[in-house]
């Protein structure tokens, strides 16, 4: 459904041209119009949200722009591919075609572990598997202090946009070219046993959702980042593994899950036999989102 076009003309104010588009990308079934409609006319304009209640009209070809823009995003294109950003908590990322773009739940994620981090040794070396855009690495390099942060990743595509955000941040994070459900590279092995906190966002879905996400995720998100197996806990299961080779005795492993997960995912590690403290955890909207544990000491990492 493409709707109609947003009406161009000076008489026609920006607030006219707001409700306008926020109307067409409601028909199309996006669940933020408003919010959207607005985040679209400050990228017009190459301005922030809030400065729009500064705004009476747009110009010309911020307007055309503007319409562009709107029909694109009721086609259903991710707004971030749109802007070319993505917000994760102190972070704005560069995200596009080909690299998952994170969302709000993994920020409740990166917090909690952020929050138990001291517990864990001063100058942690942290290491986000799965890492994608860097939403998580470059979290822990910019808000623990004396961090030493690994990002992992393996898929072409993503690792550019991974490359680009930690050089664009210069935050002291070494990426890593690495599939975590293969033998461990020479640089990650090094690593064995020094870790004090893994954290890692894998792709979790089920095989079987593949006709009921929506079109943002199923048509834009690449299906490497998200698809899990038969279960959805393919990926989750490697990480699982390879963390326990990483961390140190005590060290701490933080993994986000669906929210169909909540008793597979600590079942996982409580069956592995080299964590304690395992632990499920919801996210801001009250479902199972994340599980946590520790390394058990005194059982081998392999």
């Amino acid at each position: 459904m493409t709707g109609p076009s947003v009406t161009h003309g000076a008489a026609v104010t920006l607030a006219a041209r707001l409700a306008q588009a926020t109307e067409r990308l409601r028909a199309a079934g996006v669940a933020s119009p408003r919010a959207d409609a607005e985040q679209l006319a400050a990228f017009a304009l190459g301005i922030s949200r809030a400065r729009l209640v500064g705004v009476d009209d747009l110009p010309a070809r911020a307007a055309e722009r503007f319409d562009e823009l709107v029909g694109r995003r009721a086609r259903r294109e991710p707004l971030q591919h749109l802007t070319g950003l993505a917000g994760f908590r102190y972070l704005d990322l560069a995200v596009g075609p080909g690299v998952f773009v994170p969302r709000p739940e993994t920020e409740s994620v990166v917090g909690w572990a952020i929050a138990a981090l001291p517990s864990l040794p001063a100058g942690p070396v942290c290491v986000d598997l799965c890492a994608g855009s860097g939403a998580i690495a470059l979290s822990l390099a910019g808000e623990v202090p004396g961090a030493r942060v690994h990002a992992v990743e393996v898929d072409p595509a993503a690792l550019g946009w991974l490359r680009r955000n930690v050089a664009a941040s210069g935050l002291p994070v070494t990426v890593h070219e690495a599939d975590v459900t293969a033998a461990p590279t020479a640089s990650l092995a090094r690593l064995a046993g020094a870790v004090d906190l893994v954290v890692s966002n894998p792709p979790y879905l089920p095989d079987a959702d593949r006709d009921e996400v929506e079109p943002e995720v199923g048509e834009h998100d690449p299906p490497r980042a998200l698809w899990g197996g038969a279960d959805g806990l393919d990926v989750v299961r490697a990480v699982v593994a390879l963390a326990a080779r990483l961390l140190r005795p005590g060290g701490l492993l933080v993994v986000e899950h669906a929210d169909g997960h909540g008793a597979a995912a600590p079942g996982l590690l409580r069956a592995d036999g080299r964590w304690v403290d395992v632990a499920d955890h919801p996210d801001l909207a009250g479902r199972d989102r994340f599980v946590s544990g520790r390394r058990r000491a005194g059982v081998a990492g392999s």
